[in-house]
């Protein structure tokens, strides 16, 4: 399942696979906590598992030792609050991954999508809150990027008061999202020059800009400032990201360290294995250098 096809589906539509045999009750699974080494903060995105009950997954990553979950919205923030999982990317006042900020068709909604969220997230103890660019739809790269600055910079002075950082993703217009704005590290680290905001960030998801540009490590060395978090999965097909596909995560890993780094790298990969648990133990054992 693709992210696009997540957003908006409800809870109900995950009851049917209760009775599937990859959901396996967390006590059978015999996890063991795993001795990280913490110097990643490690995190997961929560759609890469939506045939699992989130109540059921947020015990999953109590028992790993993994403490924070990406791309959860205000509904949900009790939960994971329940089992002191802490949410490390927030969502729900984006419109969609087509419908975004370079479009001035759609600044209205944003806008007053924003101002309503920011507070929310802030009052939850939580400080990333992510954002889109949207599609081109024949637009021109520099008012698309024009479009995006004078709309944001009608929400970031409410986001720094209240402590919150906006992250615009990094998408691939190649494979997965087609006519996306937002494809290149250039274009976005040009977006946080022109909007001046520190509290502005990207959000670097290494398969996407793998598919785009390659080059990851070089381009995180050159940019880290503007990246405020990181999200992992296997090229090609955003699987695992173990010796199946091409990326060394252990070095990028690396060099994200040795960037300073500090904010989180979240698992998003969709797990092919049967055992979805033991994957994602596996891709986080990768990443914890």
């Amino acid at each position: 399942m693709k992210r696009r096809a997540f957003i908006g589906t409800s809870a109900a539509a995950t009851v049917g696979f209760l009775a599937s045999k990859s959901v396996v009750a967390a006590d059978a699974l015999n996890i063991k906590t795993m001795k990280l080494k913490n110097n990643i903060n490690h995190s997961v995105c929560q759609w890469c598992y939506d045939s699992i009950p989130l109540e059921e997954f947020l015990k999953y990553l109590n028992q790993l030792g993994v403490m924070a979950i990406d791309l959860i919205g205000p509904k949900d923030y009790a939960l994971l609050k329940k089992y002191d999982i802490h949410c490390s990317m927030c969502n729900g006042a984006e419109i969609s991954l087509t419908e975004g900020w370079c479009d001035t068709n759609y600044h209205a909604t944003l806008i007053a999508n924003y101002k309503k969220m920011i507070p929310i997230v802030a009052k939850a103890g939580y400080t990333n809150l992510i954002c889109f660019s949207g599609n081109r739809r024949g637009m021109d790269d520099t008012v698309g990027l024009k479009n995006c600055v004078e709309g944001l910079k009608q929400i970031m002075p409410l986001a720094k008061k209240h402590g919150v950082i906006i992250h615009m993703e990094l998408l691939n217009s190649k494979v997965d999202h087609p006519d996306y704005m937002c494809d290149h590290s250039d274009w976005g680290v040009e977006l946080c020059k022109r909007l001046g905001f520190d509290n502005f960030k990207l959000l670097y998801d290494i398969y996407h800009m793998q598919i785009m540009e390659g080059d990851v490590i070089r381009t995180i060395n050159k940019y880290h400032d503007y990246f405020g978090h990181y999200h992992t999965g296997g090229n090609p097909g955003r699987h695992e990201i173990d010796e199946t596909q091409e990326l060394y995560y252990p070095a990028i890993m690396k060099a994200i360290l040795e960037t300073g780094f500090k904010g989180h790298v979240a698992q998003e990969f969709v797990p092919t294995w049967e055992n979805k648990i033991e994957a994602l133990e596996q891709g986080i054992t990768i990443c914890d250098v």
